[in-house]
């Protein structure tokens, strides 16, 4: 497995915008990752630089020839980043609104009567767009419950209950609140043994920073990320669909292209900044492996960035040096249980007696940056059913360290002493 080593991680903290410090609050450790990764610095560079920009794509003059050419570039490093079998690449207002659109369409576009399957421990973007636009298309709409104590679904929860007449299916690929990942291609399999013609959609969105990506190997319809969650920035999202699904009726300009998806004239900048991350993660793959090819440096990155999370989740849970683990601490429960091998960078806890509002605002004050998840609208389908009201989310991504967990262990063990 490649490893990152305390060299290399100088490297790539140095690649990040305020790694260390907030212009807000100063000196502080980052550890909302799952809220919005951290920026690449040649991220924050591109978008300034396209932002001055006037012209527009389409025109016969220079500039506009080349905006469409960072357009193609940036799809097709996509495609090479995410092993893209044929389909295309569009960017949208955010990952929600493609999740909500692509729902849409395949509900839309398939058969009155049908069922769309999903699971519990889904984002409300996707239980929200398959409950509308079932509703809409006079289709059923079917939710099959996740573990609560693994926080996580199994292939086999969808082989149960799948049926032939399901028309479109929704799969998240690791929960933004437990931080379980999802065997996307056993689950997909599991629908196509049942359901062949089944339009398959995948919300990728908390995934996408914490390993690789192989649409191939899941032989899904659809694919949705969040940049800003991938080490770009805010301000749109980024779909893949598959060929098939690229054919269904969708809106679109009267007379214009028939396989266009997007909406308008979109921003170059955000489309630069894609290529800005498959350059760093090719670099990373450089980095950690002997691999010459490209392909080959996108997947030793992500097994890269998957094994050194892993560390750091291990520290945090096991403890590091003289320092406790989460799991040795009085009153501490982790969801999804301290060993759960589904863990993807991401540890999300309650301490006994004191409020998880109070544990995020003290790590907060150490220079500690948490997120508190309430059972809310988009929490409480994991939180209810275990009896909580609230809990801290812990989201580490590759370029935080070791010296950071044991950070957060020093101020945790005050709190739960």
């Amino acid at each position: 497995m490649p490893q990152i080593t305390d060299a290399l991680l100088d490297q790539i903290r140095a690649r990040f915008a305020q790694v260390e410090e907030c212009p807000q609050q100063g000196s502080r450790i980052f550890f909302e990752n799952a809220g919005g990764a951290l920026t690449l610095n040649s991220v924050v560079e591109t978008s300034a630089r396209y932002a001055a920009v006037p012209d527009n794509q389409g025109r016969d003059n220079p500039g506009s020839r080349e905006l469409v050419r960072v357009i193609n570039k940036a799809k097709e490093d996509m495609g090479e980043m995410m092993n893209a079998p044929g389909g295309q690449f569009f960017a949208g207002e955010s990952g929600t609104e493609l999740l909500f659109r692509v729902i849409m369409n395949a509900c839309l576009g398939t058969a009155e009567g049908g069922t769309v399957l999903g699971s519990t421990l889904e984002h409300p973007a996707t239980r929200s767009a398959s409950a509308r636009w079932a509703g809409v298309a006079r289709q059923k709409h079917v939710l099959i419950p996740h573990d609560d104590a693994s926080g996580t679904i199994a292939a086999e929860a969808y082989a149960r209950a799948v049926t032939p007449d399901t028309v479109v299916a929704t799969i998240v690929h690791t929960s933004p609140v437990t931080g379980m990942g999802v065997d996307v291609a056993a689950c997909a399999a599991a629908i196509r043994a049942v359901a062949p013609e089944c339009f398959i959609i995948v919300d990728g969105i908390q995934h996408a920073a914490h390993g690789r990506i192989d649409l191939t190997e899941y032989g899904v319809d659809g694919y949705v990320i969040s940049p800003y969650k991938m080490f770009s920035r805010h301000g749109y999202g980024l779909a893949w669909i598959s060929d098939r699904l690229t054919a269904l009726p969708h809106n679109a300009l009267i007379d214009g292209p028939e396989d266009n998806w997007e909406m308008g004239t979109r921003d170059t900048g955000s489309y630069a900044t894609l290529s800005d991350v498959a350059g760093y993660l090719e670099w990373l793959g450089g980095e950690v492996s002997d691999a010459t090819d490209r392909r080959a440096k996108f997947v030793a990155a992500g097994e890269a960035i998957h094994a050194h999370e892993k560390a750091l989740t291990d520290a945090m849970i096991r403890g590091t040096g003289n320092l406790p683990g989460l799991a040795e601490m009085e009153g501490v429960t982790i969801l999804g249980g301290p060993d759960n091998p589904a863990r993807e960078g991401l540890v999300s806890l309650t301490v006994a007696g004191v409020p998880s509002v109070e544990v995020v605002k003290r790590l907060n004050e150490q220079g500690i940056r948490t997120h508190l998840r309430k059972a809310d609208h988009y929490s409480g389908n994991i939180l209810t059913p275990l009896g909580m009201d609230s809990c801290v989310r812990v989201s580490m991504c590759h370029y935080n360290s070791i010296g950071e967990v044991a950070k957060f262990l020093g101020v945790m063990k005050e709190i739960t002493g």
